[in-house]
């Protein structure tokens, strides 16, 4: 089978392509296509993912032959005959990513890439990119699935959704991380339980963990040395997830800790993504310079990302940063997602994974075609959502308000709508003002020409 991955001269395919390799049992990938822009940043990549193949044969010693992998820059190639779509592209880059959170931050508001006025923006000029990839796929590949991983993740499924309907599917890897914190905080294998969460990509609640029909849940929330030894409850503290009842998504930390993450992130020397741009720019140069130390100088920037992620979310109070758990930067997340996703499909091999589909009742009080993130059942058919509790007030208000803003987005988007685009901004709960979501839109059509100049 075909995969291609667009978006393939990124710094994390490998992650993708490690899975792969580790699927010996049955290799129903055999030909990978990386898609990028960048012939460049393409290049590099192919050189990572063949010292990668290289190492895991000797490792393991497997006869299995590893996926063919080429590269281009002409996506109806790449995409021609497709049976899975891995669709991780990032619209603008980096410099893209520090306008987002840079804007924000300029004007007092949170500077994060997905959450608040960042994602407003990555989502307004991603749309019109995405809908025509999935314009494309319905011509070229019309049988293929769309895994989607570009964010903002929700956001752009339920855009590409519109084109390709149900055969588009998002995923991410932090609420099944969150559910396995909470299991091995229980004592439980996390296959054995019953997955209660629900909510939007970077905007969900796990509200019950049950064995046998009983919820776990409330025993780890009344433990504090269990609870507080999660991240969860470093993150946003025993008192606050006791007070909720359920333990958020990361993410939420924007929403109940504002001002906390936005000081934190203005008193840093640079924003993530600013350090990312650096970061990046040493390891393409460094590898096209010395192409033999390509996958070592690959797996030494994976595990500096991966201790510095969201990093302003574990500074203390006395100024020091908590380290992430050894599981957590060493844990992949995505790609196992992907792996598990296209497996269940392809080879009709049940899966139980939380992902982005659309809701269809599953989240009482949000449309039938919203896109939501949900505990689902998937085979060969596809992920069907499975039922999940009532989200309490406050979560649902929530949750609806940041719909609704997605909504505006895409519309915005497809309709090049100048206003559309300000309500997006000003409706955003992490948005207080209408004079500034005008200003915000404003710094975008400036620092990133070419990308807004379709509104009007």
């Amino acid at each position: 089978m075909k995969l291609v991955i667009l978006g393939g001269g990124g710094f994390r395919v490998p992650l993708v392509h490690g899975a792969l390799l580790r699927d010996t049992a049955d290799r129903h990938v055999t030909e990978v296509v990386l898609h990028d822009t960048d012939g460049a940043r393409l290049d590099v990549m192919r050189q990572v993912l063949a010292a990668q193949a290289a190492l895991a044969g000797t490792d393991s010693g497997a006869t299995i032959a590893p996926p063919t992998v080429t590269a281009t820059t002409d996506l109806d190639t790449a995409l021609a005959g497709a049976d899975f779509v891995f669709s991780a592209m990032r619209v603008g880059g980096l410099d893209g990513r520090t306008a987002d959170e840079r804007i924000a931050l300029d004007l007092g508001l949170l500077g994060q890439e997905t959450t608040g006025p960042g994602g407003v923006g990555y989502g307004l000029r991603t749309v019109p990119v995405a809908l025509d990839v999935a314009e494309r796929i319905r011509r070229l590949s019309p049988d293929a699935w769309v895994i989607n991983f570009t964010n903002p993740a929700g956001l752009v499924t339920q855009a590409m959704q519109s084109v390709l309907g149900e055969r588009v599917v998002g995923i991410c890897d932090s609420p099944l991380g969150l559910a396995q914190r909470a299991a091995t905080a229980l004592g439980h294998d996390l296959d054995d339980l019953e997955i209660d969460y629900a909510g939007l990509n970077h905007l969900g609640w796990l509200t019950g963990l049950r064995h046998d029909g009983r919820d776990l849940l409330p025993d780890l929330l009344a433990d504090d040395v269990a609870l507080g030894a999660i991240e969860e409850g470093q993150l946003f503290g025993t008192e606050w997830l006791r007070t909720l009842g359920a333990l958020p998504n990361e993410y939420l930390f924007y929403y109940y800790f504002t001002r906390d993450a936005i000081a934190q992130i203005t008193g840093a020397p640079q924003t993530r993504g600013e350090y990312l741009v650096g970061q990046q720019a040493d390891f393409y140069a460094g590898v096209a310079a010395e192409p033999e130390q390509a996958w070592q100088r690959w797996d030494s920037v994976r595990r500096d990302r991966n201790a510095t992620y969201m990093q302003e979310t574990r500074e203390s109070d006395d100024g020091h940063t908590q380290e992430r758990a050894e599981a957590d930067v060493e844990g992949g997340g995505y790609e196992g997602v992907a792996l598990a996703l296209m497996a269940a499909i392809a080879r009709d091999e049940p899966a139980r994974l939380i992902l982005n589909v659309r809701n269809g009742g599953a989240v009482v009080g949000l449309p039938d075609d919203a896109v939501v993130e949900v505990p689902c059942r998937v085979d060969a058919a596809g992920p069907v959502p499975v039922t999940v509790s009532p989200l309490p007030g406050h979560a649902l208000g929530l949750v609806q308000q940041v719909k609704a803003v997605d909504e505006l987005v895409i519309r915005a988007a497809v309709e090049q709508s100048r206003s559309l685009a300000v309500q997006a901004f000003a409706l955003h709960p992490l948005v207080d003002s209408v004079t500034v979501a005008r200003e915000v839109l404003t710094a975008y059509e400036r620092r990133l020409p070419g990308h807004y100049d379709g509104l009007r």
